[in-house]
C-alpha cells in the first residue's frame, strides 16, 4: 500500500471514499467528483483509492487529497495464471479494506469503474457501506454491472446506460470534467498562425493513430505550413516514436498535463472517442476527427462518436486501412477551410455532472450543503 505522509487508517471514519483508476477515463471523473465535494464540504475527510498500476499513481500524489493505492491488476485479456494472480490481489486487497472499515467506517464510497475501484467497491457492499457509481459511456464496464443492483445510485453519462441497468437506480447526470474545465473558454476565432491540430490517443496512447500520424503528418505540415502538430503517443509508445524521423513542426510528447490548456491553444482535434475527452471537448468548445477503438466494451466509444456527430461538434472516422488516408484527408478538409473549423468548434457547454452527482449524493445522504 502507498499513502500520503499524514493519512492513517483512522481518517477513513466518516470519511468520502472516491474509487476509480486504470486509465484518465475513469480517473478524471474520480477526480472531479473528489474535488467538487472538497468545495462543497472543505472539513470533510476525501480518501481516494487506486491501483499502483493505474494512471492515478501519478496524479494522485500532485492532489490534495489523501489517498490509497493498492496493488490490484485488470482481468481482460489475461492468460489462466495471471487471472488467477489478479483475482488473489483482489481477494487480499478486499480484505485489507474490511479489515480497515470495519473500525472506521467510511461515510459512503463513490466509485467511477475501472480495475482500480473493484476492491473498494466490493469491501463496502459487504459490509453494508453505502456506494455510488458513475458510469461515463454508453455501455457500461464489467464492475459497474456487477455493482450496480447494489448501488445507492448509478449516475449515468449518456441515457443508453439506463436501459443496459434495468435492476439499477439511474440518474442521467452527463460526464463529470475536473475543475480546470469549469471555466470560460476563449473561441478558436481568436486562435493565429501558427494553428495546432492536437493529436491524442487516450492517456495511455493508441498505437494506430500513433502509427498513421507518422505517416501522413508530414504531408500535412509540408501542405499547410502555418499549422504545427502537437501528439501525444503515451508514455509507453514515446521512448519508440520519439526516436522516428519526423517533421520539425510536429512535436512528440508522452502525456499532457494541463489539457484545458492545450485543448485552448488548439484548433482542431484528432482523438479516440473516450467518455472523459468527449466530455472537455464540449466543455472547451472545440471541434474534432474522433476515431473510435473499435474493441472497446460494447463498442461505447462509437456512440460517443456518434452523438457529438450528431450535434455537429465532430467527424466520424472509423478504424480502417489505410487510416492515415482516412485522416490525412480529413484533416486536410479542415486545416485549409477556417469556415469547417468553425462550424464543429460550438459554443462552450457549461458541464453540470459534478453538480447534480453531488446534489444527489448530499439528499439521498441528507448532507446539508456546507457552502
Amino acid at each position: 500500500m502507498a499513502t500520503k505522509a499524514t493519512w492513517t487508517p483512522s481518517d477513513y471514519a466518516g470519511a468520502l471514499v472516491v474509487t476509480g483508476g486504470g486509465t484518465g477515463g475513469h480517473f478524471f471523473p474520480a477526480q472531479a467528483l473528489a474535488e467538487g465535494w472538497k468545495r462543497r464540504h472543505p472539513q470533510q475527510k476525501i480518501i481516494m483509492i487506486g491501483a499502483h498500476r493505474g494512471i492515478e499513481a501519478k496524479h494522485l500524489p500532485q492532489l490534495p487529497f489523501a489517498y490509497e493505492l493498492l496493488h490490484v491488476e485488470g482481468f481482460v485479456g489475461r492468460s489462466p495464471w495471471r487471472l488467477i494472480t489478479s483475482f488473489f490481489l483482489l481477494w487480499r486487497s478486499v480484505r485489507h479494506l474490511r479489515r480497515q472499515w470495519k473500525r472506521h467506517r467510511p461515510q459512503a464510497v463513490i466509485g467511477t469503474g475501472g480495475y482500480a475501484a473493484a476492491p473498494a467497491l466490493r469491501a463496502a457492499s459487504s459490509l453494508g457501506i453505502p456506494i455510488y457509481l458513475h458510469e461515463s459511456n454508453a455501455a457500461p464496464g464489467k464492475l459497474i454491472h456487477w455493482m450496480a443492483p447494489r448501488a445507492q445510485r448509478v449516475w449515468c453519462g449518456m441515457k443508453e446506460v439506463r436501459d443496459r441497468l434495468p435492476h439499477a437506480s439511474c440518474l442521467i447526470v452527463g460526464t463529470p470534467v475536473r475543475a480546470v474545465f469549469k471555466r470560460s473558454f476563449s473561441s478558436i476565432k481568436t486562435l493565429t498562425a501558427p494553428y495546432q491540430l492536437l493529436v491524442l490517443g487516450g492517456s495511455g496512447g493508441a498505437r494506430t493513430i500513433n502509427e498513421a500520424m507518422m505517416k501522413c503528418a508530414p504531408l500535412l505540415l509540408e501542405a499547410f505550413p502555418d499549422w504545427v502538430i502537437l501528439h501525444q503517443v503515451g508514455t509507453r509508445d514515446f521512448p519508440y516514436f520519439s526516436k522516428l524521423e519526423h517533421h520539425p513542426r510536429h512535436r512528440l510528447v508522452p502525456f499532457i498535463e494541463a489539457m484545458d490548456q492545450t485543448l485552448e491553444q488548439s484548433s482542431l482535434v484528432i482523438s479516440r472517442s473516450g467518455a472523459s475527452i468527449c466530455a472537455e471537448l464540449k466543455a472547451s468548445g472545440r471541434g474534432s476527427i474522433l476515431i473510435p477503438f473499435p474493441q472497446s466494451a460494447g463498442d461505447h466509444q462509437r456512440r460517443n462518436a456518434e452523438s457529438l456527430a450528431r450535434e455537429d461538434r465532430a467527424v466520424l472516422v472509423l478504424e480502417q486501412a489505410p487510416l492515415e488516408d482516412f485522416i490525412e484527408a480529413h484533416a486536410a478538409s479542415h486545416m485549409r477551410n477556417a469556415y469547417a473549423r468553425h462550424t464543429l468548434a460550438k459554443n462552450p457547454e457549461p458541464n453540470q455532472a459534478v453538480e447534480l452527482c453531488l446534489d444527489d449524493l448530499e439528499q439521498t445522504l441528507r448532507v446539508a450543503p456546507s457552502i
